[in-house]
């Protein structure tokens, strides 16, 4: 079970380890530089805090900065949105309240939505990138996730350990990357969660690239983005998704992916349309609600 302050340790090292000195203003002092980004010391100087009490949080002490230190420390970090608000997980300065871990269920009005979007492939996704629920054109598109096993039905499983997916995204360790980068933001929301846990050393254990890309302690919290795939019926495509989160429900996440109008992508993604349609009655048999 991951320890929220050896989280925070990692995560500040890994990020004060990626800045290039130059780029943040320093100027040289004639020092030789061991390992690469900035020292303990410049970071501190560049957030307005001490060395000593900069050294102390990046140990893990049981310290709490304020909001404007954690700020400060984000900034001198170059930490974007996703960085700053998992810095503010680990240090414990969200109010989410207590974890939820109850089994999530889709609202009924989200599987409409999903029938409503027929010619669009969605997906709902859950905590940890759980699939809990998709409709027939990312079924499609995809793989079938109502046909594998319940706790099998995950995302970033799915990327990393089923051959299929490295094949599909013609773009495949950046599609990756950014799931393990999501599965760190999952963490530092709620690092107590044991099946989380277990999902990260199952896919630790039996996936190399997963494994050196959880250790760089990257964050990613997609919002919108493209992928581009070599679909075994359709050919090449590229998708774009959105995502949208419904309000009171801030665990559930709807991705939902287009294609250019007009465009090649959209011609194969309407032919892939005609050839897996069926009746609302087969649907509904092949993959009953639960």
């Amino acid at each position: 079970m991951p320890n929220t302050n050896r989280e925070l340790a990692d995560f500040l090292r890994r990020a004060r380890g990626q800045i290039d000195p130059t780029r943040a203003g320093l100027p040289p002092d004639g020092r030789v530089r061991r390992v690469p980004g900035l020292r303990r010391e410049e970071v501190a100087r560049l957030a307005g805090v001490s060395t000593d009490y900069y050294a102390r949080l990046e140990q893990g002490r049981r310290i709490t900065p304020s909001a404007a230190v954690v700020a400060a420390i984000g900034r001198a970090l170059g930490l974007d949105a996703a960085g700053r608000a998992h810095l503010e997980d680990l240090i414990g300065l969200t109010s989410a309240g207590p974890a939820r871990r109850d089994v999530q269920r889709v609202r009924p009005g989200l599987y409409q939505l999903l029938d409503a979007l027929d010619g669009e492939p969605a997906l709902v996704l859950g905590r940890r990138t759980d699939i809990l629920a998709a409709n027939r054109m990312a079924r499609a598109l995809f793989t079938d996730f109502d046909r594998l096993p319940p706790a099998q039905r995950n995302y970033a499983r799915w990327m990393f350990l089923d051959e299929a997916a490295r094949t599909l995204f013609v773009d495949w360790p950046d599609q990756a990357r950014a799931a393990v980068e999501s599965l760190r933001f999952e963490v530092g929301r709620d690092p107590d969660d044991v099946a989380t846990a277990a999902l990260v050393t199952e896919l630790r254990e039996h996936s190399r690239e997963f494994d050196q890309w959880w250790e760089q302690h990257r964050v990613h919290q997609r919002t919108h983005g493209s992928k581009r795939l070599r679909h075994p019926l359709i050919g090449d495509l590229t998708v774009d998704y959105e995502t949208l989160t419904p309000p009171g429900d801030p665990d559930t996440t709807l991705y939902i992916y287009t294609t250019e109008p007009d465009s090649p992508s959209r011609r194969a993604l309407d032919l892939l349309a005609s050839w897996t349609a069926t009746s609302p009655a087969e649907q509904q048999a092949d993959h009953p609600r639960q």
